[in-house]
């Protein structure tokens, strides 16, 4: 007998109470449902279910295996609906929420692609330095760069980022170059302050030894853009994601400090409120971020370009 519909009756029995119902639920009669039921007992050489003329209830094989089956049948209907919906031509409004940087720099290109390819969607990019409640906001999608707190938001890694120090030539040519993380108490810091901190400047030696700096900064800022800016006019070290600093430091405009002290890697995932029930045109957003964004990302490519 059909094994997919044997597994949907056994589950459709232990939900609904009773065989008859489960039959009913699949257009089948009392009968044919117990001996759907049978088959698939037959087929794991188990007895799932205790029956009897007034109740069913589930043996201790019926109970490990219920669970299994209804995780089955839900991952399947998920697949029906994803290619249901791959079928047909996503519309509607996209909802991302992205950091500031981040989003400015890397994410107008995506977007614009994908308006493009799919013209019955509208999108809507919310640029902010902290982390929104998706449910509560509304929103679809959020890029997120750092260790995730454990939550019962779905997570999907892209890339990853990593934390760095730099710094102009014009300072380093001043100030010399820093050998080590205890040399940056003689030179000029700059550094992050806000909700997500960077403090302290953590850095990892070739043979695995942490130190960690307190970086008593000169100057700070809640936005990296202005740090950057501070950093290229010559005042000092400045130590954020890479991804802030990858133009620069193609153009040669900033070099690494420290460059064979590696800093904490800083992963970037696309958050939906939910891993099931995700609508066509988000997984289909988080698809085109994936292609842009694997490795080298875009911000890496300065690394290959210097040799």
């Amino acid at each position: 007998m059909d094994r997919f519909l044997s597994l949907s009756v056994f589950v459709s029995a232990v939900e609904e109470g009773s065989l008859a119902a489960a039959g009913r639920r699949h257009g089948l009669s009392a009968v044919m449902a117990g001996r759907y039921l049978s088959s698939l007992e037959d087929e794991v050489a188990a007895r799932l279910l205790q029956r009897s003329t007034r109740r069913l209830s589930l043996t201790d094989a019926g109970r490990a295996y219920f669970d299994r089956a209804r995780r089955i049948l839900d991952d399947l209907k998920e697949a029906d609906d994803e290619a249901a919906d791959l079928q047909a031509s996503p519309r509607g409004s996209l909802r991302i929420a992205a950091p500031v940087t981040f989003g400015s720099m890397y994410l107008g290109p995506i977007v614009a692609g994908f308006m493009t390819e799919f013209a019955g969607v509208d999108v809507a990019l919310h640029l902010q330095d902290r982390f929104v409640d998706l449910v509560e906001e509304g929103i679809d999608l959020a890029l997120r760069i750092g260790r995730l707190a454990d939550s019962e938001l779905a997570a999907r890694k892209l890339a990853d980022c990593r934390l760095m120090a730099c710094a102009s030539p014009r300072y380093l040519a001043a100030t010399g170059h820093p050998r080590a993380p205890a040399d940056l108490q003689q030179h000029a810091l700059i550094g992050w302050i806000g909700e997500v901190t960077t403090a302290p400047w953590r850095f990892e030696a070739a043979d695995g030894r942490v130190v960690e700096h307190p970086a008593r900064c000169r100057f700070t800022a809640n936005h990296t853009a202005v740090m950057l800016e501070v950093a290229l006019a010559g005042f000092g070290i400045v130590y954020g994601p890479d991804f802030v600093f990858a133009p620069q430091l193609a153009r040669g405009e900033l070099l690494p400090v420290l460059p064979d002290w590696r800093s904490p890697e800083l992963p970037l995932h696309a958050i939906t409120p939910s891993a099931r029930q995700v609508n066509a045109k988000t997984r289909l957003f988080i698809e085109r971020l994936r292609l842009a964004f694997e490795a080298p990302a875009p911000w890496q490519r300065w690394r290959d370009e210097k040799g």
